[in-house]
């Protein structure tokens, strides 16, 4: 099988997908980025993090010192949002890599895990097409207290994602829910702040444990 058939065969895929989920405007955010952007030019080689408000609130200099990372997160987004601003946030910066969470308000929001993929091919169709040197990987889908009873199908969207990227030496999925689970499979309460959604510091401290391993392997 020739080396570059599993992108080509994503990026046939997306085409054929469902249609993404309609994005909200998420301009003023985004202005924001641009704003900032405009004043202080962005590193060379940067690591880029982008989605919801789990990369928004990741105090990234603490957990990668050193490393020129940039957040990208804007809280409450989905997906579909991200790949809506594609061109505006990741684009410009043409990043040795990308590290994307996203999926969680898309469920927690009614979508079905079958358009969490959808959107996630996509995106990795315009990572491939656009940035074909840029290493890209997705961080799954967290297992939280608040969210509970939504994990199967949060579940269901990762493991297709953890799927496609096991087929694709271009896509990577790093397991940042394993650590995140208790020996009875529920959610570690320590990892948790008060809504139940968002993180603690231990809980970052558990997924910048897997991370950094992979961001040492794409020096």
């Amino acid at each position: 099988m020739p080396p570059h058939l599993p992108t080509t065969l994503l990026l046939l895929t997306a085409l054929m997908s469902p249609l993404s989920a309609k994005p909200k405007n998420w301009d003023p955010s985004i202005r924001a980025f641009e704003k900032y952007d405009a004043e202080n030019p962005h590193p060379e080689k940067s690591i880029l993090f982008i989605g919801s408000s789990s990369v928004r609130m990741w105090k990234l200099k603490t957990s990668f010192p050193g490393l020129p990372t940039m957040n990208r997160g804007f809280g409450g987004s989905e997906l579909s949002d991200s790949l809506q601003y594609f061109d505006r946030i990741v684009l410009p910066y043409r990043p040795k890599a990308i590290l994307l969470y996203a999926g969680d308000n898309d469920i927690g929001n009614g979508e079905s895990a079958e358009q969490v993929i959808a959107d996630y091919k996509a995106f990795a169709a315009k990572v491939r097409s656009q940035l074909p040197k840029t290493h890209f990987a997705f961080l799954p889908i967290k297992p939280s207290l608040k969210r509970w009873t939504l994990w199967p199908e949060m579940k269901k969207a990762n493991k297709a994602i953890q799927k496609l990227a096991a087929a694709d030496s271009k896509l990577h999925y790093i397991d940042t829910v394993t650590p995140m689970l208790s020996e009875d499979g529920t959610p570690k309460k320590e990892f948790f702040i008060a809504d139940g959604l968002h993180m603690t510091v231990d809980g970052y401290k558990a997924w910048a444990a897997v991370v950094a391993p992979w961001l040492d392997s794409i020096k």
